[in-house]
């Protein structure tokens, strides 16, 4: 059935929290409420840093929306999608780098291959990120990800372009001084 925007909803917790799980809990429950409450908190008392809140296909919630309501209109107003529920969580001691190469490494493999778009762009944005994360990356290689995204997102017959496009984007965007600690310091800062 559908969910009523007053009802309850699954959320599908996993990540760096101490007791990943399928939550039933009402529509909108704050993140925070969702990780510390009922997910049980960070694992190994970590704090908390990002979140894709529908799956790695939604673009990246950082520590400024810990408190957001996990609902449709909450996320579209801070430029993210609920998608499937799927909440990955990430602590303080992730690689943002990493966790984007790793995302688009699943898409470039996932992908059907029909749609140019697609079939390029992810694993060009693969090789692109895995170049920053091994020391070889360049400043201009960040506003070349965010055009490649912009030249995918919705431009394939499917979502999975725009999954590409969203999450590689949202992580660059949110987490630039990040991506440009890797290509000033020549490799990831951390272990």
């Amino acid at each position: 059935g559908t969910e009523e925007s007053t009802g309850t909803r699954l959320y599908c917790v996993s990540g760096h929290v101490s007791r990943p799980g399928v939550y039933e809990l009402p529509l909108g429950v704050p993140l925070r409420e969702l990780i510390e409450r009922w997910a049980g908190g960070m694992r190994d008392g970590k704090q908390f840093k990002a979140a894709f809140p529908g799956g790695p296909a939604c673009p990246i919630l950082t520590t400024d929306e810990y408190d957001i309501p996990m609902d449709w209109e909450h996320l579209a107003e801070a430029g993210s999608t609920l998608g499937s529920g799927g909440v990955i969580v990430l602590d303080e001691a992730t690689c943002m780098v990493r966790t984007a190469w790793r995302v688009l490494a699943f898409f470039a493999h996932e992908s059907c291959g029909e749609c140019t778009p697609c079939r390029e762009g992810a694993p060009w944005l693969t090789e692109i990120l895995d170049r920053i994360e091994r020391g070889r990356g360049r400043m201009a290689d960040l506003d070349l990800i965010l055009d490649i995204c912009d030249n995918i997102e919705g431009n394939t017959i499917c979502a999975m372009g725009d999954f590409e496009a969203w999450s590689a984007s949202s992580c660059v965007k949110r987490f630039r001084s990040e991506f440009e600690s890797h290509i000033t310091g020549k490799g990831c800062p951390f272990n």
